[in-house]
């Protein structure tokens, strides 16, 4: 990595736009992330979250505009985004595991695959993180063993496994039950807390207030607000942002 890499924002987005029909889902999105920087991005149901999340590494690819990641732009396809796609973590709202895998083999697979990874080193890796994590003592079961909460948690060790330089996050607590949420959320604070970057798609107010640096708000396609939490939270200053509070905020 060259100096000029190393002292650059982690994430850049200009102009990006993003089509599906006639439906435009991003609209001329820009921000940096800085490195280190924790992002929680929130908004309304169809704002165009998950879809900034997942073109952020290509899952998703854009219409138009420039995504670069680590001073490089997003390639296309091939070994290049291959290699780009392992050093950004990606946590979803579906834990995406293996199921016929046990956990530690899950943990370990992509570690020994791309980055070539001797088994041992990757197993000890693996326990390390499981550890990390809270679940050393489920390394052997399957994911259908665990509860959500746990599974989550195995596809955050999994994510972190690669060594990504940036984690995202799309939804991860939205399919879990209420009382499995704050154990994952817990594990993402203590990320941010070790200085992780960090890219958030989340409903999770409390998360955003205590973890993020800042907060990204949108609305129907387009970055509405991008400020610090502190800010977003006592003094929205769009009627979307105030709306949105309004709805979510009851107590």
């Amino acid at each position: 990595m060259t100096e000029a890499t190393a002292t650059g924002p982690m994430i850049r987005a200009a102009e990006v736009n993003k089509f599906f029909g006639d439906l435009h889902v991003l609209k001329d999105i820009n921000f940096e992330v800085p490195r280190g920087q924790v992002v929680v991005v929130l908004g309304p149901s169809g704002s165009g979250k998950s879809t900034l999340c997942r073109a952020l590494n290509r899952l998703e690819p854009i219409n138009s505009g420039t995504i670069e990641v680590d001073g490089k732009q997003l390639p296309k396809e091939g070994k290049g985004l291959a290699a780009l796609r392992a050093d950004v973590g990606m946590v979803f709202q579906q834990f995406n595991l293996f199921a016929h895998k046990t956990i530690m083999d899950n943990v370990m697979l992509a570690p020994m695959k791309v980055r070539k990874l001797k088994k041992t080193d990757a197993y000890n890796t693996a326990m390390q993180l499981l550890d990390r994590v809270g679940i050393a003592n489920q390394a052997e079961k399957y994911p259908a063993q665990l509860s959500g909460g746990q599974q989550q948690r195995a596809a955050i060790a999994r994510a972190l496994a690669m060594r990504p330089k940036i984690m995202m996050f799309d939804e991860p607590t939205s399919a879990l039950d209420p009382e499995m949420v704050q154990e994952v959320l817990d594990v993402m604070t203590d990320l941010a807390k070790e200085g992780m970057t960090m890219f958030v798609v989340t409903h999770e107010m409390g998360f955003a207030r205590r973890a993020a640096h800042r907060v990204m708000f949108m609305s129907d396609g387009e970055i509405v607000e991008d400020t610090t939490p502190d800010d977003f939270f006592t003094n929205p200053k769009s009627d979307r942002a105030k709306d949105f509070l309004s709805k979510i905020l009851t107590h």
